[in-house]
């Protein structure tokens, strides 16, 4: 092989000879790269680990003599054997969590290096190396290394996938596990601070999303809202119930201390674009009430109406829970209640529960009542004492007054 270059010629053996007095410094050579890429990005190694100094060095003397052997062109130096070194390395790399820019950095250092190793060696006593054969060289390793970086960063791609997926699947794994109540267990605390990254004893928030047929809940705006506050929400879903928890991110993540957890702010944040019913609520005693506020709010979001979409708090709406806990509780509030009103003819049934329900909206104010119905305050009067003879409640009392509220919610839902 002859490549013209210029003013002189080189061949491809020219090129590998040239090689061949550097094969004996390769761990050499390879300690000076491992150097200045230690010494260049100290904070970034040194955060991954200690153990990552020394995988380098013998990854980058593994490299170098691979490298010299290829390009000196020993037979046993296949190119499938350097590729699966680079496929290795990238696979090692994202285990470790190093990020691809310094990996790929540290090729083109080493690249860099080599090459200057061997202009170094190649100069004569005039200072200057044969030109053609350094450049031929150059070319050489300069496409060498597209190669490389091209097999590694396929191969660390693949292997981030991967561990996102055994990270994702362990997360709702931990998720399915708090639900069914396995955060009350001191030994399950571990666990969760590895798997979700949450302190197991700080306060936790659920969101429920109630889907009604939708395939998107509309969540991503809430949860950079979220990440604004510097709060993290890990998201899953369980038996077509779209759910997550709510905590404080870590500090570095957001470069500030998170806001408290709060039911309405977290219902401002989520509610403004949601697409779903939404229920919230804040178990302040962390992950090992996770699965109480996961059912509180799941009965939250389940009052709200079908067919419309927002966020309500479990505390914005404990008599619907309550009553939503106790599905049998309903019918027969609304027999011993609203029966008698619910037994009269449709057009009278109506206009006697809307009065009782403006009524009670009015604090039993008659007056008030009539305004908001616009008709006269004897009218309402009026109406008013056929809801007590008809249910035998008065709204003077305040447990007859309860129970009616109550007995109106349960009809609504």
């Amino acid at each position: 092989m002859r490549v013209d270059v210029g003013p002189g010629r080189a061949t491809l053996e020219d090129v590998q000879r040239a090689w061949l007095p550097l094969v004996e410094q390769s761990d050499q050579i390879a300690d000076s790269i491992t150097l200045t890429l230690l010494e260049r990005d100290a904070d970034i190694y040194d955060q991954v680990g200690p153990d990552l100094r020394a995988d380098v060095r013998e990854s980058t003397r593994v490299h170098i003599r691979r490298g010299l052997a290829v390009l000196t062109g020993q037979p046993q130096a296949g190119s499938s054997a350097a590729a699966q070194v680079w496929r290795d390395t990238g696979r090692r790399r994202a285990q470790q969590g190093v990020p691809l820019e310094l990996v790929l950095n540290a090729y083109t250092v080493g690249a860099r290096m080599l090459w200057e190793a061997l202009v170094s060696h190649s100069q004569g006593k005039d200072g200057r190396g044969d030109e053609p054969v350094l450049l031929l060289a150059a070319r050489i390793v300069w496409s060498n290394l597209d190669v490389q970086t091209a097999v590694l960063i396929d191969a660390y791609r693949r292997e981030s996938l991967r561990l996102t997926r055994v990270d994702l699947q362990r997360q709702q794994s931990v998720l399915d596990a708090l639900v069914e109540g396995r955060g009350a267990d001191p030994e399950y605390a571990a666990e969760v601070r590895d798997a979700l990254g949450v302190d197991p004893d700080a306060p936790v928030g659920c969101l429920v999303a109630l889907l009604d047929g939708e395939v998107d809940a509309g969540l991503g705006p809430s949860e950079d809202r979220l990440e604004r506050l510097g709060l993290m929400v890990r998201w899953h879903v369980r038996g077509g119930t779209y759910f997550g928890l709510v905590a404080a991110a870590s500090p570095g993540a957001t470069g500030g201390a998170a806001s408290p957890l709060v039911e309405e702010q977290l219902v401002d944040v989520v509610g403004a674009q949601v697409r779903a019913r939404v229920g919230v609520c804040v178990a302040p005693d962390g992950v090992a009430g996770f699965a109480a506020a996961y059912q509180l709010a799941t009965r939250a979001a389940e009052t709200i109406t079908r067919g419309t979409t927002g966020a309500v708090a479990v505390s914005q709406r404990l008599p619907e829970v309550l009553l939503a806990g106790s599905p049998q509780v309903a019918p027969l509030l609304l027999r011993e209640t609203l029966g008698p009103l619910l037994a009269q003819p449709e057009a009278q049934s109506r206009t006697l529960l809307d009065t009782l329900a403006a009524l009670l909206r009015h604090d039993g104010s008659p007056t008030h009542a009539a305004e908001e119905l616009y008709c006269h305050r004897n009218t309402v009067i009026y109406r008013l004492k056929q809801i007590e003879e008809l249910t035998g409640r008065s709204l003077a009392s305040p447990r007859d007054k309860l129970l009616l509220e109550l007995a109106l919610m349960a009809r609504d839902r």
